[in-house]
């Protein structure tokens, strides 16, 4: 019969331990969450800097549905592109020294926009090329998919394999090549080589993109990301993608890059062209959130629980992916091993996600632990106490 793949599908999925669910979270205050009447210390939140119930954002979304209403009504391009739009284009362009910025209402529509915009038509008798680290964003990685692009991927943040997939592919000048990555890697919380990255695609007459979805807010003096704490020029890094719906507490996304290209995707990206703009009141929250100063002591208390967790588990002799990001992945190499511990750590009253393949590659299931500036030293001590629980119980588990 039709569609019988469907349940076939499911059925294998379950059998393998990585079926999909979804929680009904009924309260979130803090770092606690509230699921079916039980409450959890939260450690699988991207809200990084706890903006997303600050008292800014909350006062912020009130003032913009107040002034702007509930939606934008419209696509950009026909009546939906407001002065609050505007001002936030216009504020993050100014942070980050970019000649412009584009909004769209999620990091997997721009990734998708910059990938297929770019991509959707043969430039020459060469054929065009995107070479991703191997750890990039699905929503970069089907982009690149669904291009006219030669998709290539280098080893995780290898600069020689990267560099002979250059010479490798590279044909012509005529060529347009783009390299991606992500600035914090948003499963292993490690940070790509970036100053290194921007020379060898210089060299190569090729185009850097950077996807700073997990470093945006966190990191750099001002909180602008892995652009800011690497001080990258637009000539180093010509496109950048990031979000809104991690530390900054609101929801959608941008790229920035120079005038041509942002009014190059204006025309020709269709995921922009035929979306319903973000609603006015989120781009006029999002504003606040960014401007917010209470953003930099909130960093600098994100940093303490990092180190106090990473410090806590090497004295627990808990076996971390190196990460110095509020990501701190804790690998158990097997499916069904990392949702048991998951459940366990539930039934200790935390909260920890399971990530399995096909999230992440095969053996290489994980505890993805997120830290954020909610938390407090309490917390941080009873989630290293339980993590020494559990696996302990669980002699499977790769400690």
């Amino acid at each position: 019969m039709a569609f019988d793949f469907i349940a076939a599908a499911l059925d294998k999925r379950r059998s393998e331990g990585l079926i999909r669910s979804r929680k009904t979270i009924n309260s979130a205050q803090g770092p606690l969450i509230e699921i079916a009447g039980q409450h959890y210390i939260n450690f699988s939140s991207n809200d990084y800097l706890a903006m997303r119930r600050s008292s800014v954002v909350m006062q912020a979304w009130v003032d913009g549905v107040s002034e702007y209403g509930g939606g934008s009504g419209a696509s950009p391009l026909v009546t939906g592109y407001t002065n609050a739009h505007q001002a936030l284009e216009e504020y993050i362009a100014t942070e980050l020294n970019r000649d412009k910025v584009l909004l769209f209402n999620s990091g997997f529509a721009a990734n998708q926009a910059v990938c297929q915009a770019l991509f959707a038509q043969k430039h020459s008798e060469f054929q065009d090329l995107i070479i991703a680290d191997k750890l990039m964003h699905a929503s970069f990685i089907e982009g690149a998919q669904g291009s006219l692009a030669k998709l290539s991927r280098f080893k995780h943040n290898d600069l020689q394999h990267l560099q002979r997939l250059l010479n490798t592919n590279i044909q012509s000048p005529q060529q347009s090549v783009l390299v991606a990555t992500e600035g914090v890697f948003s499963m292993d919380g490690d940070q790509a080589p970036l100053p290194e990255l921007a020379i060898k695609t210089k060299e190569s007459n090729a185009w850097l993109m950077v996807d700073d979805a997990h470093g945006f807010g966190t990191l750099g003096e001002n909180g602008r990301g892995v652009i800011e704490a690497h001080n990258m020029t637009q000539q180093q890094v010509p496109i950048l993608m990031a979000t809104f719906g991690k530390a900054i507490g609101t929801a959608g996304a941008f790229v920035a890059g120079s005038a041509d290209l942002i009014d190059y995707l204006i025309n020709f990206a269709k995921h922009y062209i035929y979306s319903t703009a973000m609603p006015a009141a989120q781009a006029y929250a999002t504003l606040m959130s960014l401007q917010a100063k209470q953003n930099s002591e909130r960093r600098t208390i994100l940093a303490q629980r990092i180190e106090q967790f990473k410090s806590l588990a090497i004295q627990a002799g808990l076996s971390l992916i190196p990460s110095n990001s509020a990501i701190q992945p804790l690998l158990i190499g097997d499916a069904k091993q990392a949702s048991l511990a998951s459940e366990k750590l539930k039934s200790l009253g935390l909260w920890v996600t399971a990530i399995r393949y096909p999230t992440v590659p095969k053996n290489t299931d994980r505890l993805r632990i997120t830290l954020t500036a909610a938390h407090e030293p309490r917390d941080i001590q009873a989630l290293v106490d339980a993590l020494q629980i559990v696996l302990q119980e669980n002699k499977k588990v790769i400690v």
